[in-house]
């Protein structure tokens, strides 16, 4: 087979496989809905208890992590703008562009890519684990819909948990941004708070928690269905784990790229 011919082989078997991949997401996105939405109908409900567990591992322990990086964010934020805008004696229009930015972009930004690493990464191993022990086959065999079990609980709790997320994300950067601001500009924190309450509008902190429930929703498919697709032992399962967090934040960009060329037209 010449080159040309080995390459577009290739690149229709790797276009091929991604198209089927997208399509059990979408399936096991289909699926989870049917069953959050139907499963109390059927005698099959999703147990509130698993929700609460996942809603604590993505949610409640990451908010550390999420709080300490976008008030960082906020802090580097206010030192870019404020060096960039003094060339143009403008020092005091940092404040809308940190408010603008974080709420739009960074701030849910930041909470996915934290949650992707942290727990998209978690949840592509445990279901891989489970995957590999033959655990999912067990389920199956008693009755139970793997999907309902381990999927459902999961998307659930990524669209309760990353708009908190977001919203923390927001308040730690625009605490940062104003500590900063203050320092620098001898403006108050009270002062800066108030100049962002009055310079953003309801659909500028829409953007970022739409956005956050699109982020939620690849996070938990990607995860979810690399977990499903381990084979191959330890070796398969780091693969899995590593090609989940890396999937889910191209897709978050992506994603993101998309929502802002559309939202701010």
């Amino acid at each position: 087979m010449t080159r040309p011919a080995h390459f577009i082989a290739h690149t229709g078997r790797v276009s091929l496989a991604a198209i089927e991949e997208m399509g059990y997401q979408f399936t096991l996105f289909a699926e989870s809905l049917y069953w959050l939405i139907a499963g109390p109908f059927v005698s099959q409900p999703v147990r509130l208890s698993a929700v609460a567990d996942e809603m604590m591992k993505i949610g409640v322990l990451a908010v550390p992590v999420v709080v300490l990086l976008s008030f960082s964010n906020g802090v580097m934020m206010a030192i870019q703008g404020i060096a960039t805008l003094q060339e143009f004696d403008a020092e005091s229009q940092v404040v809308p562009g940190i408010a603008y930015s974080v709420t739009r972009e960074f701030g849910v930004l930041i909470a996915a890519i934290v949650v992707a690493g942290r727990s998209g990464s978690a949840i592509a191993a445990r279901i891989g684990s489970m995957q590999m022990s033959q655990e999912i086959d067990a389920l199956r065999v008693m009755g139970i819909e793997p999907v309902r079990h381990l999927v459902a609980p999961i998307l659930l709790a990524m669209l309760l948990m990353m708009p908190v997320l977001t919203l923390l994300a927001d308040s730690a950067a625009l605490i940062g941004g104003g500590l900063y601001t203050g320092i620098v500009l001898k403006l108050s924190l009270s002062t800066f708070i108030d100049r962002c309450f009055d310079t953003l509008a309801v659909y500028d902190l829409m953007q970022g928690l739409v956005k956050s429930l699109v982020f939620g929703i690849l996070i938990a498919l990607i995860a979810c269905s690399n977990g499903f697709s381990v084979t191959g032992g330890s070796e398969g399962l780091g693969r899995a784990t590593t090609r989940s967090v890396v999937l889910s934040i191209a897709a978050i960009v992506v994603a993101d790229m998309i929502f802002t060329y559309f939202l701010n037209r």
